[in-house]
């Protein structure tokens, strides 16, 4: 997971994007079985809120499991 301080200047934006990937990844983590996953944040992501990021996290773990039962 990668939350940089250049992207998230304050601590607290920091922490609450991470911890919405880790709860959204452990939602997941049985699709995700076996897979190492790099979650990186772009910017905008603080105009988000919380439903809006967990919907773009079940977005990406979907397509994720799609690709890689292939």
């Amino acid at each position: 997971m990668a939350v940089p301080k250049r992207q998230l200047k304050r601590a607290v934006d920091r922490n609450r994007i991470k911890r919405l990937i880790r709860e959204s990844f452990r939602q997941h983590q049985a699709q995700l079985q076996g897979l190492d996953v790099v979650v990186l944040v772009r910017h905008g992501i603080l105009q988000m809120n919380n439903d809006a990021v967990f919907r773009a996290l079940d977005k990406h773990w979907n397509l994720l499991s799609k690709k890689c039962v292939n």
